[in-house]
Formats: C-alpha cells, sequence, structure tokens
C-alpha cells in the first residue's frame, strides 16, 4: 500500500480542525498560541503535499516562508503573553481585556 496525496490531506484536515477545536474551546492564551500553530501545521502540509503531487517546488518554498512567518508569529505572541503575564498575573483569555476602552 503505497501512500497517495489522499492520506496527506486527511492528516491536514484532521491537523486543522484539532487546532480549531483548540482555539475555540479553550481559553488559555498559550493553548490557543499552539493551536494556531497546529492549523499553520496543517495547511503547510497540505501544501507540501500538493507540491510534490504535481511536480512543482514553488509550494514547498511557499511552505518554508509560511514556517518563517508562524516562527515569527509565535516570538510575538509570546512576548505579548509574557508582558500581559508580568501585568496582570493570568494569561487566561476571558481576564485580558487591556484593548477595552
Amino acid at each position: 500500500m503505497s501512500v497517495g496525496l489522499h492520506h496527506y490531506l486527511l492528516l491536514s484536515a484532521l491537523l486543522f480542525v484539532v487546532g480549531t477545536v483548540g482555539v475555540i474551546t479553550r481559553r488559555n492564551a498559550i493553548v490557543v498560541l499552539m493551536s494556531i500553530e497546529l492549523m499553520l501545521n496543517g495547511v503547510n502540509l497540505s501544501l507540501a503535499a500538493f507540491s510534490r503531487y504535481w511536480g512543482d517546488g514553488s509550494g514547498h518554498a511557499l511552505v518554508i516562508f509560511s514556517i518563517a512567518v508562524a516562527a515569527a508569529e509565535a516570538a510575538v505572541g509570546l512576548a505579548l503573553l509574557i508582558a500581559v503575564f508580568r501585568n496582570r498575573q493570568s494569561v487566561d483569555l476571558e481576564d485580558l481585556n487591556l484593548l477595552k476602552g
């Protein structure tokens, strides 16, 4: 049995759905950031799978760029969470009302 495109796409969809459920159901900001990263990894897997299926290398370049952007997003997000935690002593999303007027 060979691993085909549909196997990669099924795994990609599963990763995306698990990430979406994590974003919707969790209240901890760190878990929400990890769920967003899981969603991005699902998208990257599907990009790489389609790139290999079509025999085009541009999809792999897009995946590398997306991974770099995701790493920067995680670094900025964690820096913001550390700053909020120092002020509020909590990273619960319901307690964060800093942007409300």
